[in-house]
C-alpha cells in the first residue's frame, strides 16, 4: 500500500510532464509552456492536477472531435508520393541537369540527343 501511495503520483506526474511537452505553444493556456514544464515537477502531487484541469486547451466531446476523427483527417492529409505534385516536381528537377549534361554531350560529338537511330534488322 505504502508503494501505491507513491506510484500513483509518481504516474501521474510523468503523464503530465509528457503531455505537457507533447502540447504546443498555442494550447497551452495562463502560462508559457516552460513555466508549466516547472510547475509540474517542482510542485510534485498539485502540479500535475493543475496541469490536467487548467493548464491546456481540451477540445469538447460536442465538437465530435476525438481520436477517431483526428485520425480520419490525418489519414485524408497523407498523400503517396506517386500523387504529390512537388515530389514529382522535385524528380523532374533533379533530372534536369543530368538531360542538359547528356545534350551538351550529344553537341561535342556531334549528334543530337533528339534524333534517333533508324531500327536496325
Amino acid at each position: 500500500m505504502r508503494a501505491l501511495m507513491f506510484l500513483v503520483p509518481l504516474a501521474l506526474t510523468i503523464y503530465a510532464f509528457i503531455d505537457c511537452l507533447n502540447t504546443s505553444e498555442e494550447e497551452t493556456k495562463h502560462l508559457p509552456k516552460i513555466a508549466w514544464v516547472f510547475i509540474i515537477l517542482l510542485f510534485w502531487i498539485v502540479g500535475p492536477v493543475v496541469w490536467l484541469i487548467a493548464g491546456k486547451t481540451r477540445r469538447s466531446a460536442a465538437g465530435a472531435s476525438g481520436p477517431g476523427s483526428w485520425q480520419r483527417n490525418r489519414r485524408q492529409q497523407w498523400v503517396a508520393p506517386d500523387d504529390n505534385p512537388d515530389f514529382l516536381k522535385s524528380l523532374k528537377d533533379d533530372r534536369k541537369p543530368d538531360a542538359e549534361a547528356e545534350e551538351e554531350r550529344g553537341r561535342h560529338d556531334g549528334t543530337n540527343p533528339d534524333d534517333k537511330a533508324p531500327p536496325a534488322s
